[in-house]
């Protein structure tokens, strides 16, 4: 793999502060398995539509979610592919048992 270079890091690292953020990874992962609407977002993730739009607009910024305008409402979904894939790796990631890493 050839290291990325210093802007493609600042990207990364912007990400994973951006979805540092327990309720705004709740919101990405509320557009995974569909275009949703904002309101149908809110209370998937219990929160205000005010709040989820701020962050949805947070996330739109940094291309990790896309909205398609369906006549007054515009409904949310994950930008691409390598989002759903990074994201479904991490949960595998966090399911795993760790006992079994012991250095000892």
């Amino acid at each position: 793999m050839t290291p990325p270079s210093d802007a493609q890091i600042t990207i990364i690292a912007e990400t994973y502060r951006l979805l540092g953020d327990p309720t705004r990874l709740r919101v990405l992962l509320a557009c995974l398995p569909a275009p949703i609407a904002v309101g149908d977002i809110a209370k998937a993730v219990n929160a205000s539509p005010s709040l989820v739009s701020h962050h949805l607009r947070l996330l739109r910024a940094a291309r990790l979610v896309r909205g398609t305008r369906r006549n007054r409402q515009v409904f949310y979904e994950a930008a691409d592919d390598h989002i759903t894939h990074m994201l479904a790796d991490m949960i595998e990631h966090a399911m795993e048992d760790g006992s079994k890493d012991s250095d000892t």
